[in-house]
């Protein structure tokens, strides 16, 4: 009888594994990861039954999901960047659902698993050689979205795409990493410059790709002063930037309820401007 429960749990843990992706999915670095601060390995996977989501955890191996469009194609591509403060992802509820989103307006969109926990580095040079992995696909045309710290690190994309953050691999690496426009929802860690200002290593000039922000004025933990701070620093510069920013909403919605029912569509009607 031990035996049997021992096997169930076993089961049990391969489908909780297995249920991370639901495309498929490959190897951000397929060879070494830059900088890495351990092995590759498959990363934590904990659902979160009061939450209903999944955090993965431990990430050393980034890794690229693939949603296909379920529409007409538009020749787009979108990179899913879920947020978890640096520490974790938030990857169904600020991935999976967002890809899944993206992919029914016509967007081929990835989900991009990259390094935590505190790894800001790592992350960095994640989203840089997604974005030419991407490119070499065949896509002209590659933005990024992300939330709360994912939106941090979209932002960073955007912003620090001149600054190349690891030694190029292959023919891969002669492509650009500047995005062609970010999206950042409930955008965390851009103000952490002396007295709120804008965080140093954020490059912003005119040549920074269009950004849509949305927060909320009752965003205390993050996003309230970073969706500011961004836009503030975009204008005095004459950079596009669409910033929606409402009185009550929170942190952390997603697309599941409240604030997150509304900025789907804004961002849908700005995407057709680009």
């Amino acid at each position: 009888m031990r035996r049997i429960i021992i096997l169930a749990i076993a089961a049990l843990a391969c489908t909780t594994i297995q249920a991370q992706y639901v495309n498929p999915h490959f190897d951000v670095w397929p060879k070494e990861v830059p900088n890495a601060k351990g092995p590759k390995a498959a990363p934590t996977v904990e659902p979160q039954v009061e939450s209903k989501q999944v955090y993965l955890k431990n990430v050393t191996n980034p890794t690229l999901e693939e949603f296909k469009p379920t529409v007409a194609a538009n020749g787009k591509a979108v990179i899913v960047c879920p947020g978890g403060a640096y520490a974790i992802l938030s990857y169904d509820k600020e991935g999976q659902e967002v890809a899944q989103w993206l992919a029914g307006q016509g967007y081929q969109a990835y989900v991009l698993a990259y390094r935590c926990p505190n790894d800001r580095a790592g992350a960095l040079q994640d989203i840089q050689r997604s974005i030419r992995t991407v490119r070499s696909k065949g896509f002209k045309t590659v933005g990024v979205i992300g939330f709360s710290a994912g939106a941090s690190l979209s932002c960073r994309a955007a912003t620090r795409w001149a600054q190349p953050s690891y030694e190029p691999k292959d023919d891969i690496d002669k492509l650009s990493c500047r995005p062609d426009f970010s999206i950042l929802i409930y955008p965390a860690y851009l103000d952490e410059g002396p007295e709120g200002t804008l965080t140093p290593e954020l490059n912003v000039s005119a040549e920074t790709p269009p950004l849509f922000v949305f927060g909320t004025e009752d965003d205390t933990r993050y996003g309230s002063p970073s969706s500011m701070t961004i836009t503030d620093a975009m204008r005095r510069v004459g950079a596009p930037i669409e910033l929606h920013f409402l009185t009550k909403g929170g942190h952390g919605y997603g697309m599941r309820f409240g604030a997150g029912l509304i900025w789907p569509k804004l961002a849908e009607t700005w995407l057709k401007t680009l």
